[in-house]
């Protein structure tokens, strides 16, 4: 079977008006811009209005996504949204996206691997394409995280905000596009980083809700251990698979998280921290939809040009992680 080459053939994204810094948050819980700052690098996020839910920022990246790639919802053969905040547990978000850009009879569906969802879902789009199912899908990954956090909870609630991107996936010039994928999960049942109610495991009720269990709860230390591990091994191994040498990429696009979680991936990369895309300190950690959206900015500015190697990487609750090394198309 002939090998083609996959990638991203337009990059849009999309973030909410409504600007919820620091400062705001001094407002309602204890604490401070400084404390906030010198912890995670974030000093202001988005949050979605109360008209918007997940599958509205979704179809606003899409546009532009497919306005970068000059085409129209009629070239896509298929749907993908990667998020844990969905408009509805029972219906896809991907099918409510489906129906607000017009692309009536194609295939939709959700997937959900947390803060990978981004790179899940590329790696799986790439493999379909790759095998002759489809020519062009379109993976968004989407968040309204503002909606899952619990504002009483000042270890948490500070770190998320609300945004989307979305690719155009498709063949690209031979040579270019995605050169490795590396995905993995270690699945635990700890309470790391989870809802606690709300599922079938345990379904809500006034117990659950007076107890805050239908709010995203996570234990931070634990989560930065895995995560410091986790980010710099999936990037080293997708590097690996490529035969590229981590010096010769140009940027990684890591999981926009916390910054001293970047800072030792860094290290253990032996990347400059320069080289890693930054943008969390105006957007906070927003899940699925945050190295997209750190790559979508990037291409805006000029920073990424066609020819140049480059790491898309992250992980996530599950625990997932996962990384992409691709030579940039366009």
């Amino acid at each position: 079977m002939e090998f083609k080459s996959i990638g991203i053939k337009g990059l849009g994204y999309y973030v909410p008006e409504k600007v919820m810094t620091n400062f705001d948050f001094e407002k309602i819980i204890d604490t401070s811009d400084e404390w906030i700052r010198t912890r995670t690098g974030i000093e202001e996020r988005r949050f979605a209005s109360s008209e918007q839910a997940t599958s509205d920022l979704c179809a606003s990246a899409a546009k532009q996504a497919l306005e970068k790639a000059n085409m129209s919802i009629e070239d896509i053969d298929m749907i993908i949204v990667a998020t844990c905040t969905p408009d509805y547990l029972v219906q896809a978000t991907a099918c409510l996206v489906q129906q607000k850009l017009g692309a009536k009879g194609i295939p939709c569906f959700d997937l959900t691997a947390a803060c990978s969802g981004f790179i899940y879902g590329l790696t799986v789009a790439g493999g379909m394409i790759r095998g002759g199912i489809y020519k062009n899908i379109l993976v968004i990954g989407g968040e309204t995280l503002s909606r899952i956090i619990d504002m009483q909870d000042r270890n948490t609630c500070i770190l998320f905000g609300d945004g989307a991107a979305a690719a155009v996936v498709g063949e690209v010039e031979e040579g270019f596009g995605m050169l490795s994928t590396y995905l993995g999960a270690e699945g635990e049942d700890d309470d790391i980083l989870r809802t606690p109610a709300g599922g079938s495991k345990k379904p809500n009720n006034i117990q659950t809700i007076e107890n805050r269990e239908n709010f995203m709860r996570m234990k931070g230390q634990d989560v930065f251990k895995f995560a410091v591990h986790a980010l710099p091994s999936a990037t080293n191994k997708a590097l690996k698979i490529a035969n590229i040498k981590a010096e010769e990429l140009s940027m990684i696009f890591p999981h926009q998280a916390n910054v001293r979680i970047i800072e030792a991936a860094s290290k253990r990369i032996h990347v400059p921290v320069d080289k890693f895309y930054m943008n969390l300190k105006k957007y906070g950690n927003t899940s699925a939809a945050s190295v997209g959206l750190a790559l979508g900015e990037a291409l805006d500015k000029g920073l990424v040009k066609k020819g140049d190697l480059i790491a898309l990487t992250g992980f996530g609750a599950g625990l997932t992680y996962g990384s992409i090394i691709m030579k940039w198309a366009y």
